[in-house]
């Protein structure tokens, strides 16, 4: 079975010869390898580029033990740049080699070279990214399968494909199992063998039990605010002696982002246009490693759900996502209402409500209104859970169905 991802590749094909370090980041078993290493590479040779100009290596495989030296490596790959014509570099895992920033950044002195590499997320991280190349790598985030990528290669019906993803998420290995005993167990095995030890060993975690309460406490409230004294207060209520202090969350909850398990979205004053800093949102970006902390009892929240999975599509369609504040009067009173999301991309915004379902004229009323009071002629959407023809109420606001935004990649242009 193959899976098609052209929405990486097209970001792959964009960046080719842009003279920077193409750097495929995202959490572990999210199709990084298989993107570069066979995707990729399949693109290469199908635009009639010669075998012998990839240059190819898969540094976490035995055979390839010796290049992990940055000497051997380097002198390796030299040896193969023979002539002038475009070579391109694509090395998979490339954190297992000592000092790889120094080698990479010597390779980018060759003219004819285009550099692509992966790296774990345990060792090579987005804020480590930023700190070692200075402004001479381009990431590119991958996410684990949409829901569009999902279904094309599911046998079945949307509403059923649909409630499979909200339960066991988009890792291309979850797809590919054919039990749900295999699937539940596959995703317990990566929880806890590949995010959790990884995060643990790195960081040198000490209170494993505590740092796992805090994941689970954080996959029960998606979609709902929270802030480092708010998780340490939980804590405290369950232990006086508890050693999770605030500043202890903090360090956690970064830990946890960089190895890209969870995304923060902060609040955005809409009226005012500036960021509120606390409290904020966490979404995880694969729902069946979030249902896997929770041993599958939760995955019945369907609508936390389904509004962690917009998140995700708007953060792999490009956006950048906040949760928006809108402040009303009602009478001599000040209110805060809620926006699922503001979604930015360049100078278009898109004001999004999700909600699961708006089956009497007060729910219609509720999901609307924070909305109405934004003021400004940016568009403005609500997402359903079901599966209903796309319409427009008299007052502009668009209703779509999850499913067309979901499936149509262009669902939030018309």
């Amino acid at each position: 079975m193959e899976i098609k991802r052209d929405f990486y590749l097209n970001e792959l094909i964009n960046r080719m010869d842009n003279g920077l370090i193409k750097i495929i980041t995202g959490i572990r078993r999210c199709g990084k390898s298989y993107l570069l290493n066979i995707i990729f590479e399949n693109y290469l040779l199908q635009q009639k580029i010669d075998k012998e100009h990839i240059i190819k290596l898969s540094l976490d495989e035995r055979k390839n033990k010796k290049y992990l030296d940055p000497d051997e490596l380097d002198k390796y790959i030299r040896s193969l740049i023979i002539d002038n014509k475009k070579y391109y570099l694509l090395l998979d895992e490339i954190q297992e080699v000592k000092e790889f920033e120094s080698v990479l950044i010597g390779f980018m002195h060759l003219n004819n070279v285009d550099i692509y590499v992966t790296g774990s997320n345990s060792k090579f991280l987005s804020s480590d990214i930023i700190t070692e190349f200075r402004g001479r790598g381009d990431e590119i985030r991958v996410y684990p399968l949409s829901f569009s990528e999902f279904f094309s290669v599911y046998d079945g019906l949307e509403e059923k494909a649909l409630n499979e993803y909200y339960t066991y998420g988009g890792l291309p290995l979850t797809l590919l199992s054919k039990t749900d005993n295999a699937k539940i167990n596959y995703l317990r095995t990566q929880k806890e063998n590949v995010y959790i030890n990884d995060i643990i060993d790195r960081n040198k975690i000490q209170n494993k039990e505590e740092f796992e309460m805090l994941v689970q406490i954080i996959a029960s409230d998606i979609g709902s605010l929270t802030n480092p004294l708010k998780l340490s207060n939980k804590f405290k209520e369950r232990d006086r002696n508890s050693s999770m202090t605030d500043k202890t969350i903090y360090n956690y909850l970064g830990y946890l982002q960089d190895a890209f398990i969870i995304e923060k979205a902060r609040r955005f004053d809409v009226r005012g246009k500036k960021f509120i800093e606390t409290p904020q949102k966490y979404y995880f970006t694969d729902i069946g490693i979030r249902n896997s902390f929770l041993d599958f009892r939760q995955s019945e929240e369907i609508s936390h759900i389904m509004e962690n999975v917009i998140y995700l599509e708007l953060r792999r369609r490009g956006y950048n996502v906040d949760v928006g504040s809108v402040e009303i009067r009602d009478g001599n009173i000040k209110k805060q209402l809620e926006i699922d999301f503001v979604a930015n991309k360049g100078n278009n915004k898109i004001y999004i409500q999700s909600a699961l379902e708006m089956k009497t004229s007060e729910k219609v009323k509720q999901e609307q209104k924070s909305l109405l009071n934004v003021h400004d002629f940016f568009k403005k959407i609500i997402i359903v859970g079901d599966n209903i023809k796309r319409s427009r109420y008299d007052n502009g606001i668009i209703i779509m169905s999850i499913y067309d935004f979901l499936l149509d990649p262009n669902s939030l242009d018309y």
